[in-house]
């Protein structure tokens, strides 16, 4: 009945592993490096959420993105500020090593380093204490994969139709509250009236379907992707993946909903005068034609996260010009409406207002009714906050930058030993490494992680190619990209790293999705 329009960003799906180490060090015996470890995605949404799941200012709902670190070339607060020491501080290990290789002897490496392993290394982009690699050992922002909810019941107009677990609940319920009004009304059923309650409850669902395809055709005619529609407990959601671009589509798109039920009412009542009244067809045309009536009226209510809540965003948008400032409205007046409806709703049944004689209520009736309102007050409540949560997401998503987010970098060939390479690093002050071929092509990028976990007294030791990443297509990122595209292109190829070019190719520096996380939570904890 009402749409989350979220992006989806997404939420505790899986995500393919990082691609493990490639090359080997160059010391005779060398050592395990621990392998980068994942982070799985979550939304909604907007989660809110890691870049993992990051928000798509979809659906979906969700929401979860990310956080702000910065090179030389941005100031955005990272927690590893490069050094500009020349190199790694002198190793009583490397210095024997040194000796060895003079003498014509192989480096020892039966002995470990006086050095303890959880004590801080040299200074520099990567040299951290070795805790630190928990914190870079994390897993880029995921690709969701198709998005699930339930039973896949189709795909109408390419978009995946689910029913969720707590449909079957509803369609319970529906049969046994319908069959018992069957059993007043045509007595001579007998248990078949069971059967037909349950007719009647895929049909009204069936209803809501319709309810959500009109807004679904809607967004497509307006080019917003919707990511799913989904049957749930109390009716359906249709979840679109952006916002309309202006009030009018804004308005039409929640107006079309409600429409269609009205529609379907219209349909219903005339197919009601066709059939004999008292009989099992016009029984239930007479239910479908009130449900969807209901439907209509309460999908028109003023508040989000209901159609109407839409509709009234779309006028205090129009007037303001301020998208922001209609969904603050249309939430408070959601939120207004969750009240009238927990307070309200049992008031109305005791007084005899929605049809039923006041003696007639009974104890269980009572309590029946309190634990509905209750319900439809909480999902009207948590609806409205959602949306809040949503629009302040999307009012903070173009703060997000891959030119102001990047770290410099410098290039390296894959021979280089790591030492070399982070002494190279410190005297730019960048902070990444890009493995380039004899033509200066970049191949791979040297992950932060792989660093961190490599000990000082290694160093020279292990070359940097077998501490890259290959680079695929999906890791290479123009410097133009901002706000929901940008997350929208991490989402689509899993990575702790990316290398940022420009238009013309040109290295601009290499992106660590770490670093969009802190940017994104930073841009979040600031007020609208």
């Amino acid at each position: 009945m009402d749409e989350s329009g979220q992006p989806q960003s997404g939420t505790g799906e899986a995500t393919p592993p990082v691609k493990g180490d490639a090359g080997r060090p160059a010391a005779p015996t060398p050592e395990p490096r621990p392998a980068a470890t994942g982070r799985a995605a979550a939304a909604d949404p907007g989660d809110t959420d890691r870049t993992g799941d990051a928000p798509a200012p979809a659906d979906s709902s969700s929401d979860t993105p990310s956080g702000a670190s910065s090179g030389t070339r941005s100031d955005s607060g990272a927690d590893t500020t490069p050094d500009t020491a020349s190199g790694p501080a002198p190793d009583p290990a490397a210095d024997d090593a040194a000796q060895s290789r003079a003498a014509g002897r192989p480096p020892r490496t039966d002995e470990p380093s006086p050095q303890a392993a959880d004590e801080p290394t040299a200074t520099g982009p990567y040299g951290q204490h070795r805790a630190a690699a928990t914190a870079g050992n994390r897993k880029g922002p995921a690709k969701p994969p198709e998005p699930r909810g339930g039973l896949l019941m189709g795909r109408p107009f390419g978009v995946p139709v689910y029913v969720a677990p707590s449909w079957f609940l509803v369609a319970a319920l529906i049969t046994w509250v319908f069959g018992g009004q069957l059993d007043r009304v045509l007595p001579e059923l007998g248990a078949a009236r069971y059967l037909v309650s349950l007719f009647f409850a895929v049909a009204f669902y069936a209803s809501v379907l319709v309810h959500e395809l009109a807004h679904t055709v809607a967004a497509l005619r307006f080019k917003l992707p919707v990511r799913r529609i989904q049957l749930q407990f109390f009716g359906g959601v249709s979840e679109i993946e952006k916002e309309s671009e202006t009030p009018g589509r804004e308005f039409v798109l929640a107006f079309v909903g409600p429409l269609l039920s009205l529609v379907l009412a219209g349909v219903f009542y005339l197919g009601m005068m066709a059939v004999e009244p008292g009989t099992v067809p016009g029984v239930l045309l007479a239910g479908l034609m009130i449900s969807n009536l209901i439907v209509a009226a309460f999908n028109l209510l003023p508040g989000l996260p209901l159609d109407g809540g839409r509709m009234l965003r779309a006028v205090v948008w129009k007037i303001t010009g301020k998208p922001m400032s209609g969904t603050v409205a249309a939430a408070w007046v959601g939120r207004a409406l969750a009240v009238t409806v927990l307070i309200g709703l049992p008031l109305l049944t005791q007084s005899g207002a929605l049809g039923k004689n006041a003696e007639d209520v009974g104890g269980m009736d009572t309590v029946t009714d309190a634990l509905l309102a209750a319900i439809l007050a909480a999902i009207i409540w948590t609806g409205a906050g959602n949306s809040l949560r949503m629009a302040r997401l999307r009012e903070h998503l173009p703060e997000l930058r891959a030119r102001t987010l990047t770290r410099r970098a410098v290039p390296v060939e894959p021979a280089t030993p790591l030492s070399e390479a982070l002494r190279r690093a410190n005297e730019s002050g960048a902070r990444a490494l890009v493995v380039v071929d004899a033509d200066g092509e970049p191949r791979s990028l040297v992950r932060e992680a792989a660093i961190v976990g490599v000990p000082e007294h290694r160093r020279p030791w292990v070359p940097v190619s077998g501490l890259a990443q290959d680079l695929t297509d999906g890791m290479r990122v123009s410097a133009e990209l901002s706000g929901e595209e940008l997350l929208d292109t991490l989402r689509a190829t899993p990575a702790t790293e990316y290398l940022v070019v420009e238009q013309n190719g040109a290295i601009y520096g290499v992106l660590s999705a770490a670093d969009v996380e802190r940017a994104f939570v930073k841009a979040m904890a600031r007020p609208s």
